[in-house]
């Protein structure tokens, strides 16, 4: 089973890209984004403090985004393989993720990291507010923390997959169709 992590800063284009991936290639994609507003959609407690986080710009908590990761991969066991998009975002959460694969026998294939810098993730994150009506990308200040906390918290992860031989940077200023094409062109 091929077990992918797709990076980029908030606005890079992952969930376009996912989309793209998973149909070419007959992955299950898991969004983090996606599976937390969902329980916000929902109601739930854990909804509930999700969107308060969220509503700071700060990251979820490792140990509750672990319980979720695993729960999916546990009830999709006959995907070919996983796309994660936006997991794991620090460090600790990538060693807990190598830790639960290596206890299923299995390993992070590639990362895939679409790069873009902050006045053009800025920009695309205030389109996609409008067009996608999401209040999580409206605020400007919020914008700006979600991109400083990729910086400190999330950057560091290209040196820890990068020793590891797994590391692959996109350039993602490109058009949809280029972005994928260079992406495709990187997989095993």
């Amino acid at each position: 089973m091929k077990f992918y992590l797709l990076f980029g800063p908030p606005g890079a284009g992952k969930g376009t890209q996912a989309k793209l991936l998973v149909e070419k290639y007959g992955l299950r994609h898991i969004s983090t984004g996606d599976l937390l507003r969902k329980e916000i959609e929902k109601g739930t407690e854990l909804g509930k403090t999700v969107q308060e986080i969220i509503n700071r710009g700060d990251l979820i908590a490792d140990d509750t985004m672990i319980a979720i990761i695993r729960s999916e991969i546990e009830n999709n066991p006959q995907v070919e393989g996983f796309l994660f998009d936006g997991f794991p975002r620090t460090e600790a959460q990538a060693l807990a993720l190598d830790k639960m694969l290596s206890e299923r026998g299995n390993e992070v294939s590639d990362v895939l990291s679409i790069m873009i810098d902050d006045d053009k993730i800025f920009e695309r994150i205030k389109h996609r507010a409008e067009i996608e009506n999401r209040k999580d990308d409206a605020d400007p200040k919020v914008i700006n923390q979600r991109i400083e906390t990729y910086h400190k918290k999330t950057e560091p992860l290209v040196g820890y997959y990068k020793k590891q031989g797994k590391y692959r940077e996109i350039d993602g200023a490109g058009t949809i169709e280029e972005v994928f094409a260079a992406i495709s062109s990187l997989l095993r």
